[in-house]
């Protein structure tokens, strides 16, 4: 259980690295309200930051 949460922090950590590099301080953000989302239990918040994260990946 402790290596499933390690890995899903150290992904966390590649995928904000790798937004910054793409789409800096809006990727970030993107990703910070996709996990505020999630853990608030609005899943339009989440869902939301989630589609504009990957259209903004894709256009990147």
């Amino acid at each position: 259980m402790l290596s499933l949460h390690v890995v899903m922090e150290l992904f966390e950590i590649y995928l904000v690295q790798r937004a910054q590099a793409q789409l800096g301080v809006v990727g970030v953000l993107l990703l910070f309200l996709v996990g505020v989302g999630i853990r608030a239990r609005r899943s339009g918040l989440a869902v939301g930051a989630a589609v504009v994260f990957v259209v903004l990946m894709t256009q990147a």
